[in-house]
């Protein structure tokens, strides 16, 4: 029998060597066998008899089944002849079918790859294009003969092509998408080589290669010049026949290829240029503006200081020349003495002033003596009072999922993301491993079928093994769940995308290098000896990684192994979701690999949205576990998707201390600064310790009162609010604390007065001041809430209430609290031991070291005339320059500040921004009110042949074409381009049964089950089923699994991309894309600005197909949109809220210093320059804005109403006779109070958060809460004094009129008195001398004298108080 054997393929060699070359001969026909070859294949790979004859010809059955399947060799039924039989046609039809089902979108390229296979199967010319190279025998039973016969047959041949018309077929078919990936076709065509690297003769290669499961028989394809035949045999010519431009009409009809798959049929696309910077004059606008305006407000300033100078001088000369009396002017024609003011001169305002003043000190007054009177019953009710409020706290709800803090319920990204979950569900979970090999070496690679290829240090063996090994244990994680009272894993939580109803562990989406091994050691470890054009070498897992991750939608390898690449849960792992750190998709040199677990996400009240949780955390701990073993050879980051959630609770419950600290700060100053300091023996009678205790208390009760009412009424916390709103409150309550204890501490009690009565005498001097700061923090917070972000509306809301509880339990509580240390140091009782007595009696009042200070020198050097000037040259640039500033700040917040400096999760930013090739996933989701199913509807979304040139996936596939403009890098899927081919009856996917019970109903089966048949008829016009079929079909379209004979079934792709309702009207469907890489804020924000434009361009253009809804709407929607569009709108929200905050602190401040306009503007533009400022410094300090610091701003404005208002309103009830007196005397008195109160309370307090971990804290709290401090400090403490003594109000001629009377009527009186006296005197005592009344010494020179200067005593005292406060 061998030797028959032997002799056989001799004969065929002597055959093949005598073989004639000369038309109308075939090389090979009807089909002879299975190839001996090829051990495993994905198609049966079945191979043609050798057979030297003449072409048949072609008639009946026979002609029509080769005018179906290669109508490119019908020459008329009369005249065809052909080299192939009707089961060669059978098989090549199959085989076509296979092929054709991706290439079908573009019909020029379905045909021209037809053509070439049909050319080398069946050309009558056969024997003078294809050189048989290798014949073996085969078995012939159930093929030509039922016989167990063998004959020779066809296992290799040399094909001779022309390359014009490989290159024509090739670049017909080159970029024909996969709308299933965004990809391209020909990456499944060509092996190793990908796209990019693809070309005809590569492409060729592929298809001839019988090692990758689907070509039966090798094939050499050799491509030649035309006009160069030296390498073609004698009597043999190379094919050179007409192809099809993919934007040409096919000789079937068929339209055209769209530009989605033919570059060709695109027209010219011309992006609009991005925005220009604001330019003038070629340099940077903004700063031109600045320069203008400083220009112009430095030589406003210096034209005022020349005419007031000038008018100045021209008085001082009319005076010198006696041409002017009375009052002498100062250097800003301010009256120097005051003289008489006639009732006619004073104004309405300025007796509104004076009675608004009067009224409010005189109620305030009474209240004070009040809560004086009773301060144990105050306390009492009091604490009551804030017991029931702080109540609340017992049903308080804390806010920390991030979405809820940043978004608002009503915003566009939140109800984009809510109509997303409710017909899509949520976006799954990901917990994803980026793994590097820092140091260690990579090797080069000779392999037989690729060449040299580079591995990195990472890629190797042993560390895909410990990845597998790591994997493994990972997927195995099992955990008791009280939620399902039952052990849970991966699989019950876990996305299966192919088996979604019941899951298994290899069903679940896990994406990783080992998956194109199928998870298999095995696979890994396989190894085997190849032969490749005469030479043998051995393949192992590096030749199966290199095909895969250039080809990964492969089902088998082209080397002996044989491998698939799909991964074990049935999809394919595209390279960019396996490892990282490459260069132009040389993917075995990349410097990572990427393991990612791919969870589904639930709403946070279902059950398994728990044990996602639960599974979650366990994976951190094998995780945490594996970095610290020493034997990991691994460096790498991590992730959860509850880490981000976890970290910014772990580092808010870290830094509690740090606040706790803080607070504990203050309280230690506040209670330090608040004692009088006369002796050591009597420092425990005269300090505050207990006062500045109750001070804190307050402030820490009226947090509690706020959240708790809030609470009551349902509205949730957060951890801000929890951080910032006592910080804000306790900087308010503890300037009010100082100033009303300075006041009382510098007040000398009046003969006869009780000590309740001076506290209320002292409140009603203190309390209008007090009043109007609170009042307009309190509504500018509550203003504040109108915002739109639940984050900050939520923490205006408690603040402005907080405030103004703590305001109301000042004038309470606090004055209770006072007055009973008041009574215990007029005692000389310890304050801390209060049985303990001191003998040691008070020494007289002690003004302490500051307000001397400012007296003495500072306010003197501040208001000098030379000064002065420069203090407002300065401001007024540091105002323009941060008004420069203010317009570069960077809007956005980094996820990575809101990260503990010691979090995992820098690390794994780092990596991802470093390692990751392609950014996150965005969906197109279409609403209610479009009509899919019309042949319109579908031509206006989809991208193949007949498709509008403007439809939804065409413009997103333009938009590709400009990364750098668009942010999208990867077209989008489209369900309805790949429903469209499953459908066609030219695919192999859709089949109904064709009789039975059944009949009708889908069949799962192929072509060769005869019992059933295609869906739909087959046509020669481009393909689209009627409405009927569409909505008909579309269900099982979307349940069909895909596998190598139907690679469009809907099943994991698009099961969950549409939604239909009850009656099959498609009420939602999504279309997915991918982001570029996006690395921080700014390109997220850009990204979702750009996103949105070309959905509203896709919006507009469906709109015009017959039959849409008017509100029809495409959005697009990424996981992060929800976080990114609050710096869309940020900027104006911004200027809205802190203008609305702005507005109280001017209408309050006129309002309550009875319509003076005037110091309501000036601490109104104070307070903006603090502001404008803050914003500047941000800049240079590289503070980005954001909501965050929008609450920091918000507060900026609390806070400098703090350092302004007292000031301003100080200055305006003074009665001294020049503006600079009147500075300085605000400067010195109300200065020093604003220092001590609020800029000394501030500041040790933020300096202590400079140590918290969370960059968050140490950005927006420390950096932020200390630029508005100094700035507020500065502007309320240096500019606003200056401003006034310039711009300040007049004189208040009321209460100039009030003195005057109240002077004339005490000199009447003591005039009168004296006189009495005097009588009395001489008649009773003439002749004797005795001892002289305190204030009538009628025997003293000095007689008339000594009445006039206690009156001007009672005066002073009385102006003292006014002008104070």
């Amino acid at each position: 029998m061998v030797r028959v054997a032997a002799l056989i393929v001799f004969l065929a060699c002597v055959v093949l060597s005598e073989a004639q070359h000369k038309p109308g001969f075939c090389a090979f026909y009807e089909e002879c066998g299975l190839n001996p070859m090829v051990t495993t294949s994905l198609f049966t790979p079945i191979v043609p008899c050798l057979n030297y004859s003449a072409a048949r010809h072609l008639t009946g059955a026979h002609y029509q089944k080769l005018k179906k399947v290669c109508p490119i060799l019908d020459q008329g039924e009369d005249n065809t002849y052909a080299c192939c039989s009707e089961n060669q046609l059978s098989t090549l039809e199959i085989s076509l079918t296979s092929s054709r089902i991706l290439l079908l979108r573009c019909p020029a390229c379905a045909d021209n790859f037809a053509h070439l296979h049909c050319i080398n199967t069946c050309s009558p010319n056969q024997s003078q294009l294809l050189n048989v190279t290798k014949v073996m025998e085969v078995n012939t039973q159930n093929f030509t003969s039922e016989k167990n016969e063998t004959r020779p047959a066809v296992v290799a041949y040399k094909a001779f092509l022309s390359t014009t018309f490989a290159q024509g077929s090739f670049q017909s078919c080159k970029n024909v998408r996969i709308p299933a990936t965004g990809g391209y076709a020909i990456s499944t065509m060509c092996g190793r080589y990908g796209h990019k690297m693809c070309t005809p003769q590569h492409w060729l290669d592929f298809q001839g290669n019988s090692g990758n499961g689907l070509a039966p028989l090798d094939i050499d394809f050799t491509l030649i010049d035309p006009g160069q035949t030296s390498e073609v045999p004698e009597s043999m010519t190379y094919y050179d026949g007409q192809t099809l431009r993919c934007n040409e009409t096919t000789p079937s009809g068929a339209s055209a290829c769209t530009c989605q798959d033919c570059e060709e049929a695109c027209s010219e696309i011309v992006p609009l240029p991005p925005p220009e910077p604001f330019t003038l004059l070629g340099v940077d606008g903004f700063l031109v503006v600045s320069i203008i305006l400083l220009c112009v407000l430095t030589l406003a300033f210096l034209l005022y200081l020349s005419v007031t100078s000038l008018v100045m001088s021209r008085k001082r000369k009319d005076e010198k020349k006696g041409k002017t009396k009375g009052k002498g002017k100062d250097q800003n024609s301010n009256d120097v003495t005051h003289r008489e003011i006639d009732p006619s001169e004073v104004t309405c305002i300025d007796r509104n002033s004076l009675a608004a003043q009067a009224f409010l000190s005189l109620q305030f007054r009474r209240w004070g003596t009040l809560m004086a009177t009773y301060p144990l019953t105050v306390l009492l009710l009091s604490a009551v009072v804030v017991a029931v409020l702080s109540a609340g706290l017992k049903s308080i709800e804390l806010t920390t999922d991030p979405v809820e803090l940043w978004s608002a319920p009503n915003s566009r990204a939140r109800q984009e993301k809510d109509f997303h979950d409710s017909h899509f569900g949520p976006f799954f979970r990901t917990n994803q491993l980026i793994l590097t090999a820092p140091g260690r070496k990579g090797h080069l690679y000779d392999s037989l079928l690729f060449g040299q290829q580079n591995f990195s240090g990472i890629v190797s063996k042993d560390l895909i093994i410990q990845l597998l090994e790591l994997q493994t244990r990972i997927q195995n994680i099992e955990f008791w769940s009280e939620d399902l009272n039952r052990t849970a894993s991966l699989k019950d939580v876990c996305y299966a995308p192919l088996n979604p109803s019941d899951p298994s562990l290899t069903d679940c989406a896990v994406n990783s290098l080992p998956q194109y091994f199928q998870n298999s050691l095995k696979n890994i470890n396989d190894k085997a000896n190849m032969t490749e054009m005469g030479v043998t070498k051995e393949v192992d897992w590096r030749d199966h990684l290199i095909y895969c991750v250039n080809s990964p939608l492969s089902f088998k390898d082209i080397t002996i192994l044989g491998m698939s690449c799909m991964a074990d849960y049935g999809a394919p792992v595209f390279p960019f979701l396996a490892v990282g750190g490459y260069e132009n998709e040389d993917f075995t040199n990349a410097e990572a690999l990427i393991l990612t677990f791919s969870l589904n996400n639930y709403p946070r009240d279902d059950v398994k949205f728990r044990v996602a949780m639960q599974w979650e955390t366990e994976f951190l701990k094998i995780v945490q576990e594996y970095q610290e073993n020493p034997t990991t050879n691994f460096t790498f980051a991590y992730m959860a998707e509850r880490s981000l959630e976890d970290e910014i609770n772990r580092t808010t419950a870290e830094d509690i201390p740090i606040f706790m600290i803080s607070y504990a700060v203050i309280f230690v100053y506040i209670a330090v600064a608040l004692g009088e300091y006369s002796s050591m023996k009597r420092l425990l009678v005269d300090s505050k310790f207990l006062v500045g205790l109750g001070g804190i208390l307050v402030v820490g009760c009226s947090v509690l009162a706020s959240m708790g009412f809030y609470s009551w009424i349902g509205i949730p916390s957060s951890l801000v609010i929890l951080q910032v709103v006592p910080f804000l409150v306790l900087a308010v309550g503890a300037d009010n604390i100082f100033i009303f204890v300075l006041e009382y501490q510098r007040d000398v009690r009046k003969s006869g007065e009780k000590r309740e009565e001076q506290i209320g005498r002292v409140l009603g001097n203190v309390a209008p001041s007090m009043l109007l700061c609170s009042l307009s923090e309190s509504i500018c917070f509550f203003l504040g809430a109108l915002s739109t972000m639940p984050a900050v509306k939520s923490f205006a809301l408690y603040a402005a209430l907080a405030v103004l509880l703590d305001f109301v339990l000042q004038m309470t509580a606090f004055v209770a609290l006072l007055s009973l240390d008041a009574r215990r140091q007029d005692n000389n009782r310890c304050e801390l031991l209060c049985c303990v007595k001191v003998s040691t009696q008070r020494s007289k009042k002690n003004k302490g070291f500051l307000l001397p200070f400012m007296k003495k020198y500072y306010a003197p050097f501040l208001l000098h005339r030379y000064t002065r000037v420069i203090v407002m040259l300065l401001f007024i640039f540091m105002f323009c320059g941060s008004l420069f500033l203010m317009f570069h700040v960077t809007v956005g917040l980094d996820q990575e500040l809101a990260m503990p400096q010691d979090s995992y999760m820098l690390d794994y930013f780092k990596y991802l921004y470093e390692y990751f090739e392609v950014g996150v996933p965005v969906y197109f989701v279409t609403k209610k009110g479009y009509n899919f199913s019309t042949v319109a509807g579908m031509n206006a979304v989809c991208s193949s042949v007949d498709c509008n040139n403007n439809s939804l996936t065409q413009k997103i596939r333009y938009a590709t074409d400009f990364p750098e403009l668009s942010y999208l890098a990867i077209p989008s899927n489209s369900w309805v381009d790949d429903y469209i081919d499953w459908l066609n009856p030219q695919g192999d996917c859709c089949y109904v049964y064709r009789f039975g019970q059944d009949a009708g109903k889908f069949c799962p089966g192929r072509d060769d089950n005869k019992a059933c048949k295609k869906c739909l008829r087959f046509s020669f016009s481009t393909f689209r089923p009627k409405v009927a079929d569409f909505n008909r079909f579309l269900p099982l379209f979307l349940g069909n699994r895909p596998d190598l004979k139907c690679p469009k079934g809907g099943l994991g792709a698009y099961d969950t991309a549409v939604e239909m309702d009850e009656s099959g009207e498609i009420i939602a469907s999504r279309f997915m894309a991918y982001h570029t890489t996006l690395t921080n804020s700014q390109e997220f924000t850009a990204a979702l600005l750009k996103a949105r434009e070309l959905a509203h361009n896709i919006t507009m253009s469906m709109r015009e197909v017959p039959g849409t809804s008017p509100d029809f709407e495409v959005f697009p929607y990424t996981v992060t949109n929800v976080f990114y569009e609050q710096y869309l709108t940020i900027v104006p929200e911004g200027l809205f809220n802190i203008s609305l905050c702005l507005l109280p602190t001017f209408i309050v401040c006129c309002l309550l210093l009875g319509l003076d306009l005037r110091s309501g503007l000036l601490n109104l533009i104070t307070i903006i320059m603090i502001v404008i400022d803050t914003v500047g410094v941000m800049t240079l300090w590289s503070i980005d804005y954001n909501a965050v610091a929008l609450i920091n701003l918000v507060t900026a404005v609390g806070i400098s109403v703090e350092f302004v208002s007292h000031m301003t309103r100080t200055f305006a009830l003074s009665t001294k006779p020049t503006h600079v007196d009147r500075a300085k005397e605000a400067t010195a008195n109300m200065g020093s109070a604003v220092f001590a109160g609020v800029a000394m309370t501030n500041l040790p307090g933020i300096l202590v958060l400079a140590f918290a971990k969370a960059q968050l804290i140490q950005i927006f709290f420390f950096r932020l809460n200390l630029v508005i401090t100094l700035l507020g400090l500065a502007h309320g403490l240096i500019f606003l004094p200056v401003l006034l003594s310039y711009f300040g109000p007049g004189v208040n001629k009321a209460v100039l009129l009030q003195l005057q009377q109240e002077r004339a009527k005490a000199r009447h009186v003591l005039e009168l008195k004296n006189s009495m006296k005097q009588a009395y005197d001489n008649m009773s005592y003439k002749n004797n001398e005795r001892k002289q009344e305190p204030d009538s010494n009628t025997n003293s020179p000095k007689h008339d004298s000594r009445p006039s200067k206690t009156i001007e005593e009672q005066l002073e005292e009385k102006e003292e108080i006014i002008d104070r406060f």
